[in-house]
């Protein structure tokens, strides 16, 4: 399809999380006008506590052409390298190698840097801080969509027209909801606490020496510490700091409001404690001890949808494909996401979005479809929950075959390293 050198379209972001701001970069690059409309009243500052993430090599290529400074991603990230997956003998408090990749790739950040990143790159004017989502609707002919906002500050209802809305409104998105009302998330069986620990101040503590001693390789490494039927990951970041999550089998709690991050209690923390004292390595729990303020994250994702269009409306980030986060892929996807629909639109124009949007969803649909699903088999792997094909032998990483053992790798997961035809020049 030769360019369109049409009119100019105009896009509503709802969502200004890093799927939202992903997607205004790539379709400003199209040459699109966009909004991105978020509901919450200022850019995210500082180091948001236990939001480390890890970048693959193709998100890394996206955000470095938008960015056109690549140096400004390197420095504000750390290399991994390195993908370790082991196991933790509870009683004798001993690790053991089980799997180990030395060409992973990706670079540890902070979602807050990240973020911050993307969105200083953006003009000014994109980004509408303190708006809620209210309604949208679609012209009759189909060639128009409305949306309506409200600004937190004034009270003032924002009427915005454009050709497309772009659902960028995470995983418990309302806009998905009004097409596929039924469709709810599913409870992985375990929530995950999590935390940052800081070393910034002491840098030569016994607690980091220890864990540097028990875990020779931070710094360039993505660990993923498993006992029986649990498992750990950490890795360090940026500004001495090591980001820890720990994944408890559990009933699923009944959570209140739109948030799956759960309060917890100082008895609780406590409680928590004394079970990490039980199955894991002193080093590890020495660090998980002394972490200022864990939080406990309910773990979700959903069954994958058959479509992420209709008409002048369309998914992207979690809002399309909710997922458990053992494969790396909620940021990951989102990213590519963006840049696919920004290509597809600029491939096709304005004039023939629903061709553009019917490329888009015919891209993504099938890779981020196995993807998720992927991510729930090695959680549930990781967590010695049943598989269809293994529900009587749950997986037991101290007796585990090596083959077995390398089902855990990273780079098992599906189209990781394949490059959708129509960025192909976006990163070359």
């Amino acid at each position: 399809m030769k360019e369109s050198k049409g009119k100019k379209g105009k896009a509503v972001v709802v969502g200004g999380s890093i799927a939202g701001l992903s997607c205004a970069h790539a379709l400003i690059a199209a040459g699109w006008q966009v909004v991105v409309l978020e509901k919450t009243s200022s850019p995210p500052t500082g180091c948001a506590t236990g939001a480390g993430l890890g970048l693959d090599p193709l998100a890394q290529k996206l955000i470095n052409s938008w960015l056109k400074e690549p140096q400004i991603l390197d420095c504000a990230t750390l290399p991994l390298t390195i993908d370790q997956n082991q196991v933790t003998d509870g009683n004798k408090k001993i690790n053991r190698m089980l799997t180990r990749d030395e060409n992973f790739n990706f670079r540890a950040a902070y979602w807050s840097v990240l973020h911050s990143l993307l969105y200083k790159a953006l003009p000014p004017e994109i980004v509408r801080w303190g708006h809620t989502f209210l309604s949208y609707s679609v012209s009759d002919d189909k060639t128009r969509v409305s949306v309506k906002s409200k600004s937190l500050q004034t009270g003032d209802i924002i009427d915005d027209v454009g050709d497309l809305l772009i659902a960028a409104d995470g995983c418990l998105s309302s806009i998905r909801r009004s097409f596929l009302p039924d469709h709810k998330l599913r409870y992985s069986g375990y929530c995950a606490w999590r935390g940052v620990f800081n070393f910034s101040d002491d840098e030569n503590s016994e607690t980091i020496l220890g864990l540097k001693k028990a875990f020779p390789d931070l710094g360039k490494c993505l660990y993923f510490d498993l006992g029986l039927g649990t498992h750990t990951v950490f890795y360090e970041l940026m500004n001495k700091r090591i980001n820890w999550i720990w994944y408890v089998n559990q009933p699923e709690p009944q959570l209140k409001g739109n948030s799956v991050t759960m309060k917890v209690s100082p008895d609780m923390i406590e409680e928590m404690h004394a079970a990490a004292e039980r199955v894991w390595v002193p080093e590890l729990v020495k660090v998980i001890r002394e972490t200022k303020e864990p939080f406990l994250n309910v773990i979700y994702d959903s069954e994958p949808l058959d479509r992420i269009v209709w008409d002048n409306v369309v998914l992207i980030g979690d809002a399309a494909h909710p997922t458990t986060p053992h494969g790396l892929r909620s940021t990951n996807m989102s990213i590519l996401d963006g840049a696919v629909l920004g290509k597809c639109l600029e491939k096709w124009g304005v004039e023939n979005l629903p061709s553009a949007l019917e490329e888009y969803e015919f891209t993504r649909v099938p890779v981020v479809s196995e993807q998720v699903l992927f991510s729930r088999r090695l959680g549930r792997i990781k967590q010695g929950l049943a598989l269809p094909n293994r529900v009587d032998q749950p997986f037991d990483p101290i007796i585990a075959s090596q083959e077995e053992c390398e089902e855990l790798q990273q780079k098992n997961m599906p189209f990781l390293l394949d490059i959708p035809s129509i960025i192909l020049g976006e990163i070359i």
